[in-house]
């Protein structure tokens, strides 16, 4: 989306700075409440809500903006947002005159959330081998995110979990993303043995030229892979065709289809762990934690302390404090 740059002092989001952050994001809020006409009792689309929120962000803010996904909540839209490149969430009054940057669940007691998340992972299945299934978009920075905080698990665990990246069945970030995960999947069933050396180099800067060579990627058979799954699935051929998109607004992406509609995956990243959904962290000492909790006798490398900090979201280093963990989708 072009970044419109209006005549006026422009608002800067730093990245991984919350306290900042969070002051420009209450700014929003008191704009909204001297702005906006109230709780009306209408219901806009959350297409509507979509567009209202970025076109306030560019025009009248002055940042960068992009939604990355929308979901009610409790009565509200809840925005998942790029700005300036940094992920946030900004919530809307269904009737599209407020926006704001948190909101508190009062009905929730602090414990709930831990409580909630051991009883998730209490109900995932244990197994002798755990089958370990990431679904994620190849661009959405939340699926990068927690790619970043599994990849230790991986190397720490090796054959003893059998791990496979899948992909939402549609896409959020246009034919790039398209031919990226086309890419990954034909790397990941055909050279396995350099998908996560691949996977690895991706992740620095989503470069993927340059990673396929730094991994050693047999180009060849990568394309005559991608040709054979382009054609049996349409990949590119529903890019181009936006009478198919999901919701007039995202090109199908169906090599994981029926694994979607089996978990009913409803965005990137969602973790499936012996056939269930996960609620772990993105961290990887998170990630080794839910994977070994699926193990009928946890191997001794479950033992091994990896790092709890969580990874920022996008491409690149860093860490983030937020734990919000968002989804694109």
């Amino acid at each position: 989306m072009e970044d419109i740059t209006p005549k006026k002092p422009k608002f800067i989001l730093p990245k991984n700075n919350w306290m900042i952050a969070s002051f420009v994001l209450i700014v929003l809020l008191g704009a909204s409440l001297i702005f906006g006409s109230g709780i009306t009792g209408a219901v806009i689309s959350e297409d509507d809500a979509s567009q209202k929120a970025v076109d306030y962000l560019t025009n009248v803010v002055g940042v960068k903006a992009e939604v990355v996904g929308i979901a009610q909540s409790n009565g509200v839209y809840n925005i998942r947002m790029m700005i300036q490149d940094s992920p946030y969430a900004l919530y809307m009054t269904k009737d599209g005159t407020l926006m704001f940057p948190q909101v508190f669940n009062l009905d929730e007691a602090p414990e709930a959330q831990t409580q909630q998340t051991q009883t998730q992972q209490a109900s995932v299945p244990k197994s002798d081998k755990p089958v370990v299934e990431l679904f994620i978009m190849s661009e959405c920075p939340y699926g990068t995110q927690i790619e970043k905080g599994i990849i230790p698990v991986l190397d720490t665990l090796g054959d003893k979990i059998d791990f496979n990246l899948r992909f939402v069945y549609y896409v959020m970030h246009g034919e790039k993303e398209v031919v990226e995960q086309a890419n990954q999947y034909c790397i990941q069933k055909e050279q396995n043995d350099k998908f996560l050396d691949y996977l690895t180099c991706y992740l620095e800067a989503g470069d993927s030229v340059s990673c396929l060579t730094k991994a050693k990627i047999d180009q060849t058979k990568l394309k005559t892979c991608f040709d054979k799954v382009d054609k049996e699935f349409n990949l590119i051929g529903n890019v181009n065709d936006q009478s198919a998109y999901l919701s007039g607004r995202f090109p199908l992406f169906n090599i994981d289809k029926a694994l979607n509609e089996k978990y009913q995956v409803g965005g990137s990243p969602t973790l499936i762990i012996n056939s269930a959904q996960s609620s772990a962290g993105r961290d990887s000492a998170s990630l080794l934690s839910a994977v070994c909790a699926a193990f009928n006798k946890a191997p001794s490398e479950c033992n091994t302390v990896l790092s709890s900090a969580q990874p920022a979201p996008g491409f690149g280093g860093g860490t983030t404090t937020d734990t919000s963990e968002p989804q694109c989708g």
